[in-house]
């Protein structure tokens, strides 16, 4: 049976590709816990930082959520986590709404200095793996949070090896720089813009 040269320059070419990716694999040994933000005028930042906390979820790893900001709205994050995985992901939704729509400046501060008390908290207990801080970069550009002292905590407080995921848009450059895996969403096209509401299941 004779072989087609295509598949042949193929296969060859894939033999090489394969040789190369393992060389540069067996370099890469390290673990550490990674500080992880995910910002951007587009959608998929918060839908992205759930689905680490689900994997950490289905590998039977503890974690945590904090929402600033948005913990006033239902969402089928918080469902699923609140009625099925509370015992090894705990959730504290503890915002009230956007800041336009509670309209009390003192009081979004109290909320969002709560949620930061609460999520160092969580990050300094080593028995979770990860924590997710949802939109405090909404909480951190309003400076109801102090980007001086997320940096320093994640700096020189978070335990080696726990993972903290830091979501919304406009994250500080300081943020940025030491963050080990920063991601900006670019938003290309979006439903709004054609008179069409958030929806249950997609949005939220």
């Amino acid at each position: 049976m004779t072989t087609d040269p295509d598949t042949t320059r193929h296969n060859l070419k894939m033999a090489k590709k394969k040789a190369a990716r393992d060389k540069i694999m067996a370099t890469k040994t390290d673990k550490k816990g990674l500080v992880v933000v995910h910002t951007g005028k587009g959608k998929g930042k918060s839908s992205a930082a759930f689905g680490m906390i689900f994997r950490h979820i289905a590998w039977g790893m503890p974690c945590a959520v904090v929402q600033f900001i948005k913990g006033g709205m239902e969402s089928g994050e918080k469902k699923l986590i609140t009625e099925h995985f509370s015992d090894i992901c705990p959730f504290y939704a503890m915002g009230e709404g956007f800041t336009w729509e509670t309209q009390d400046k003192s009081r979004d501060i109290e909320m969002a200095q709560a949620a930061w008390a609460r999520s160092k908290e969580l990050i300094l207990d080593e028995k979770n793996s990860m924590v997710l801080l949802d939109e405090i970069n909404i909480a951190i550009r309003y400076d109801y949070v102090d980007i001086a002292e997320v940096v320093e905590f994640l700096t020189t407080k978070k335990p080696p090896m726990t993972h903290v995921v830091l979501t919304g848009r406009n994250a500080k450059p300081e943020l940025l720089e030491i963050a080990d895996l920063a991601t900006e969403m670019e938003l290309l096209k979006h439903p709004f813009r054609s008179g069409i509401k958030a929806q249950v299941g997609v949005e939220f």
